[in-house]
């Protein structure tokens, strides 16, 4: 199914839109979306190439989540983490690496 077909079918409807009184934006709470933004380009779980970081379980440290390209047709299968408990200049060129060779999303450059 593409992209835009999964949109038009979850865009009014996700359990992850956050709706706020006088603020046009709508927000999301999808894992997957970086920026917490509800639009298309953020939108995780329509994204064949999703990205997150979360904080380790020990608090020392982040876990690097990121979808696998070939198992998308399996949910179950579909995340990998990578925990990264090292310091944080060594933790950060990690994930530029990471986002660079597997050309994982430029767009959400933060």
């Amino acid at each position: 199914m593409s992209n835009h077909l999964q949109w038009m079918i979850i865009r009014n409807c996700s359990s992850f839109i956050v709706k706020k009184r006088n603020i046009k934006k709508h927000f999301s709470t999808d894992p997957l979306n970086m920026k917490k933004i509800h639009s298309p380009r953020y939108c995780g779980t329509i994204q064949r190439n999703a990205i997150m970081i979360d904080p380790h379980s020990t608090k020392k440290g982040v876990n690097l989540v990121y979808t696998k390209k070939r198992c998308h047709r399996r949910p179950a299968k579909t995340l990998e983490k990578v925990p990264l408990t090292k310091n944080a200049r060594r933790t950060m060129t990690v994930i530029k690496k990471f986002v660079k060779k597997n050309q994982y999303r430029k767009d959400l450059k933060m």
